[in-house]
């Protein structure tokens, strides 16, 4: 895990505000990340688990939205979470034909662990994200099967890979391979450090929008491949989840969830007609009990005077997640013999020009 050089390892550093340890979204505690990878020949494939907390996700919920930025997008499990203000399972991630079995997988995970579920109390509420991989991958084959979900959620950790691993194995990004990439921001509000962390799934944009810092690297790399600008029209899709130790509403995760777009847009995107752009988005600090003691449930949130530091650190997470994906993702040869190379083979050449 350790020999993939990220963004940082480049002299390139987002923003204004500090990371956290790792610079990754289990900087927020109790949040781990496991991933299976499948990758053989034309199957370039795989699931990546998000966990939001140590505990029983069912039994003891955290406070989370959803937010559409483009709706071009597959989802599971965005609806409940929109009207109940809740996340009660991990979030999976994988491509879009999979969904389906990744879902059922979910749900049979959390049956195991609550005998009440459909019983003695309502269903579960599965949460799945996703994107097409379908330029690399063999994506008919529907290769991702229900013990690969299991086997993600099983492997969840506080330190994970990056790069063309799990969900991210077969995607594309800007022309070049995207994947799993995340990023983290330490926020000081009233003496209190807080952490704001971002996990996406990029796969969207076409090569000459590219922009590193706000250097438009993508038209430097067309000239170096002699490739022409808008050779493939953006059709992909991102999948950006922010976790958060900061007492945040509902709706304030909301209000958050949407500053996520500026970090999109500060690499280049324009949110193209055919992207499904989506941000899933949760709190740690407040969690909601399933079977509650009281009649009440007292939580304690942020006042709306300190959400602009918030806002801040999404933009820039959700910034450097993106470019980290790119930068740790190895170059794949997939389905057909198509292929994407890595953003890290254009780096040194392109820092030594600019």
């Amino acid at each position: 895990m350790g020999t993939k050089k990220r963004l940082r390892d480049y002299g390139i550093s987002i923003g204004q505000l500090p990371t956290g340890p790792k610079n990754k979204i289990t900087d927020v505690q109790g949040v781990k990340v496991g991933h299976v990878t499948l990758s053989e020949g034309a199957i370039q494939t795989g699931v990546t688990c998000i966990l939001p907390h140590r505990g029983n996700c069912f039994q003891d919920k955290v406070l989370a939205t959803s937010y559409v930025i483009n709706g071009f997008g597959k989802t599971v499990g965005t609806i409940q979470m929109e009207e109940l203000g809740v996340l009660e399972t991990p979030i999976l991630l994988t491509n879009t034909l999979s969904v389906g079995t990744v879902s059922a997988a979910l749900v049979e995970y959390m049956l195991r662990d609550n005998e009440d579920i459909g019983v003695t109390t309502g269903t579960v509420n599965p949460v799945v994200g996703e994107c097409n991989d379908g330029y690399l991958n063999d994506i008919r084959g529907l290769h991702v099967q229900k013990e690969h979900a299991w086997d993600a959620i099983c492997k969840a950790s506080e330190d994970f890979e990056e790069g063309a691993v799990g969900a991210g194995t077969g995607m594309s990004c800007f022309g070049l391979k995207g994947g799993i990439g995340s990023a983290s921001r330490v926020v000081r509000i009233e003496a209190l450090d807080y952490t704001v962390g971002c996990i996406v799934l990029s796969n969207f944009g076409q090569k000459g929008d590219l922009l590193i810092d706000g250097r438009p690297v993508g038209k430097w790399i067309e000239m170096q491949d002699q490739s022409g600008h808008m050779t493939e029209r953006d059709k992909g899709s991102i999948i950006i989840v922010l976790a958060t130790d900061i007492p945040l509403s509902e709706r304030q995760l909301k209000r958050v969830s949407k500053r996520a777009t500026v970090g999109l847009s500060r690499t280049g995107s324009f949110v193209g007609h055919g992207s499904g752009d989506i941000v899933l988005s949760f709190s740690t600090a407040n969690q909601v009990p399933h079977y509650p003691e009281t009649t009440e449930v007292i939580q304690t949130v942020l006042h709306e005077d300190h959400l602009d530091s918030v806002f801040r650190a999404v933009a820039e997470a959700v910034e450097e997640s993106i470019l980290n994906s790119m930068v740790t993702a190895k170059s794949v040869t997939g389905r057909d013999g198509n292929s994407r190379r890595s953003l890290s083979e254009y780096m040194e050449a392109w820092l030594l020009q600019s």
